[in-house]
This record gives structure tokens, sequence and C-alpha cells, in this order.
């Protein structure tokens, strides 16, 4: 049994899955970058706590109010990001809520917070 065909046809899809696979790629990352008090003044942190209590940063929020406050806050920064950061408890339904609100209201750039910080 002569078995160089199937070599070939094996070799050609080898290469065919090596080219699709490079093309590949995943989603751009961006995190909360530690530096002087400006950049950490234009990050945007909604917490999402074990409790289901919800923050904007330091100000404490009520979930009734947290579309108008993400509206108002991005008035004035149309290009801004949005990190959502749940704590470690925190239902998933929650965190998804934020991100459904925050897309809603037209922000274009919601990112998650790694595990290491969002449980601050």
């Amino acid at each position: 049994m002569n078995v160089t065909p199937m070599i070939d046809v094996l070799l050609v899809l080898i290469i065919i899955f090596l080219v699709i696979g490079e093309r590949a790629a995943g989603l751009e990352a961006q995190i909360p970058q530690e530096g002087g008090e400006e950049s950490v003044a234009r990050q945007i942190v909604v917490s999402v706590g074990e409790d289901r209590s919800l923050r904007i940063n330091a100000e404490a929020v009520e979930w009734r109010d947290l579309k108008d406050r993400l509206r108002e806050i991005f008035i004035s920064r149309p290009g801004g990001v949005l990190f959502v950061a749940g704590a470690r408890q925190a239902d998933f339904e929650d965190v998804a809520r934020v991100l459904d609100t925050a897309r809603g209201v037209g922000i274009a750039r919601v990112a998650l917070m790694p595990k290491q910080t969002a449980g601050r």
C-alpha cells in the first residue's frame, strides 16, 4: 500500500493550518497603568462588591443611578475606557449588568480588570 499521497495531503493541511493560525489575532487587552496622579484621575473603574455594592472609583453609586452617572462621566471623555472590577465572590450577573449598562450608554471601550487588582 502506497501512503505517499496521504502524506502529501497531510502536509498541505498542516501548511494551511499554520497560515490560518498566524492570521488569528486575540483581543487587545488594556489594564490601568500605575502612573502619576494624572493617569489615575483619567481612569474610570466601576467596582462590584461581594455584597452587590457598586462604586465608581471611590464614589458609592446606587444601581438605579449607574446609567446616568456613566453618561455624565463619559460625556466629557468620549474616547475613554471604562474598567470593570468584580470582587472574587461577586455574582457574574452583576458584572454583566454593569457591562451591559455601559454599552447601552454608548461607551465603546469597556474592559475587565484582572483578578489581582479587582479585589481592592
